[in-house]
């Protein structure tokens, strides 16, 4: 099978335009050009990140071109500070009128005594000054000091007239300026672009359409720091906002589909799957593009998936892509069962049933039973359903805390069902929990936090028979200054405590086939005396049972990386606590 990668361009015209902006791009080029008297004017194409700005935005531009409308293009977040205030003026002044721009170079020219014969003579040169010679000098006569720069908005206002006003007999001219990405610039960029705008360059020909997400421009965004005055002025730089609408359902499956077609994976996603990307992907197109590239780099590149169809790939990666936490249980094996799909289909078929939902035939009875005593449970009796409810409750104690909401998740359950019917599912599966196949989404390096000093000082106890899945987190502890022991047994742990000062124990609860080996070896310690500060167990499934456990113990639980590291941070402001 072939697989072709997705480019990640705005869309510039109609054969590209998969999600129908072009009837908005059309209204809105319209509005534009009926606007050119009431120029200046700031418009705001305002959505989140990926979700189509600069696609419409490029679509406007195409059809203004068509009206006879000029149009310029800036991406704010290639310039940093001042620069993005020069760098835009620029950028306009480019597309302006040579003739013109001649005459107001000449015009300032004659204020400095020193330099008029040789502005003069230049100016009469005629060609042998570009037009970038020419915009360039013009800002250098007016940004040598401070009079020069508070005359710069007025000869702006004049140089954009004469330019407005050279028609030839056709109607008034008018100069349409994008400007993309503001959002993802730095507070003194956003400044400048909007100075740029609004002090200099509102002047009568010219209309902005800025893309941005206007809830990262407000108070709580990049500009938290501003002042009640900068909060005003920001709000006067939009006349009016577009707010991009996000995709409906259908047409965003389509979306799915077409870029499928594109990139060779489309006989692998049947209709339930286009749904369950559509609607898990935040319903943002960038997202989905990156996802299906993600599914051609990984069955393309990676040779451990060689074994294995593609289309078993392509779930497996869609599991790990949008439900993460899942596939960290799934690659796991940290339970009674071979693996969590099993465990959790058969919860499914067991919550059915115990629930009344259905009417349970011999083979739904039998998973019901193996679900119930697989987990330790006293198997329900089939003649006393009123008990059926307690049973299932209990049983809810012993799953991974996610497992419930998940069975209502229709998307993820026709995901997980036709997984498991490909012949090749308990052999990826087991390749998946011998490593090397896939990584574990959340629990790569950069997704670690920052460094911070917070550590220093602080001595860890790692308790785990597996070192070699937590070494990326032990090397972070330690270079953020911890000093972190590892032990890969009880009895080796118990031997440190009893002979180094410890701060902190992290620990995992399995020791080969005792699954909560962890709480009693942490009771045992208490009881003891050994250790009394505090405990974060970080294993591969989290359970309500196993919540409680810890709880009573005197310590946290968690099986995301993120939340260990949250779990870290609060320990540690014990530690402090308790020293001062």
């Amino acid at each position: 099978m072939e697989f072709s990668l997705l480019n990640d361009e705005p869309v510039s015209g109609p054969e590209g335009d998969l999600l129908g902006a072009g009837r908005a791009a059309r209204q809105l080029a319209k509005l534009l050009h009926d606007s050119r008297s009431a120029t200046p004017l700031t418009l705001a194409v305002d959505a989140g990140w990926g979700m189509g700005k600069s696609s419409l935005m490029r679509l406007v531009e195409a059809e203004l071109r068509q009206k006879d409308v000029e149009t310029v293009w800036y991406n704010a977040w290639t310039s940093t500070g001042a620069d993005a205030l020069e760098g835009l003026i620029k950028t306009v002044l480019m597309r302006l009128d040579e003739r013109v721009l001649r005459r107001a170079v000449s015009r300032l020219s004659g204020r400095r005594p020193w330099l008029t014969a040789l502005r003069a003579t230049l100016t009469v040169a005629g060609a042998s000054v570009g037009l970038a010679a020419l915009v360039d000098r013009f800002w250098q006569e007016l940004s040598v000091d401070a009079k020069s720069r508070n005359d710069l908005r007025g000869e702006l206002r004049r140089l954009a007239t004469d330019w407005v006003e050279q028609t030839d007999d056709r109607p008034s001219r008018m100069l349409v300026v994008f400007v993309d990405d503001l959002d993802r610039c730095s507070e003194d960029t956003v400044l400048a672009v909007c100075e740029a705008a609004k002090v200099y360059l509102d002047v009568p020909g010219l209309a902005f359409v800025i893309g941005c997400d206007r809830s990262a421009l407000g108070p709580s965004g990049l500009l938290r720091e501003l002042g009640p005055a900068g909060s005003a002025f920001m709000e006067k730089i939009f006349q009016t906002s577009y707010r991009l609408p996000v995709a409906a359902g259908e047409q965003l499956e389509a979306y799915v589909r077409r870029c499928a077609e594109r990139s060779g994976l489309r006989e692998l996603l049947d209709d339930g799957l286009v749904r369950l990307i559509a609607a898990r992907s935040a319903r943002n197109p960038r997202r989905i593009k990156r996802l299906i590239n993600g599914f051609g780099l990984e069955c393309a590149l990676n040779p451990v998936w060689a074994r294995f169809a593609p289309e078993a790939v392509v779930r497996t990666l869609l599991l790990q892509h949008l439900y993460g936490d899942f596939y960290r249980l799934l690659v796991s094996g940290d339970g009674t069962y071979a693996h969590a799909a099993r465990e959790f289909l058969e919860y499914r078929t067991a919550r059915r049933v115990l629930s009344r939902w259905t009417e349970a035939d011999e083979e739904a009875w039998g998973t019901t039973v193996a679900s119930v005593t697989g987990h330790g449970i006293v198997a329900p009796e089939a003649g006393d359903p009123d008990t059926w409810e307690a049973v299932l409750a209990r049983l809810e104690e012993e799953l991974p805390t996610a497992f419930p909401e998940l069975a209502r998740d229709q998307g993820f359950v026709h995901l997980v069902e036709e997984w498991m019917r490909l012949p090749q599912a308990d052999a990826l599966v087991r390749r998946l929990q011998e490593g090397g196949a896939a990584p574990v989404a959340g629990r790569a390096e950069e997704d670690l936090p920052a460094g911070q000093e917070e550590y220093r000082g602080v001595s860890v106890l790692w308790v785990d028979d597996y070192p070699e899945q937590n070494a990326m987190y032990v090397r972070h502890l330690r270079a953020h200054g911890a000093d972190v022991l590892v032990a890969q047994s009880g009895p080796t742990a118990e031997r440190i405590l009893a002979t180094h000062p410890v701060d902190l124990l992290i620990s995992d609860l399995t020791r080969g086939t005792e699954r909560e080996a962890g709480f009693a070896e942490l009771a045992a310690w208490r009881s003891r005396g050994l250790f009394d500060g505090p405990v974060v167990f970080f294993v591969g499934r989290v359970t309500p049972a196993r919540e409680q456990r810890s709880r009573e113990l005197g310590a946290r639980i968690t099986s995301g990386s993120s939340v260990l590291f949250e779990h870290i941070d609060a320990a540690c402001a014990e530690i402090r606590q308790r020293r001062s």
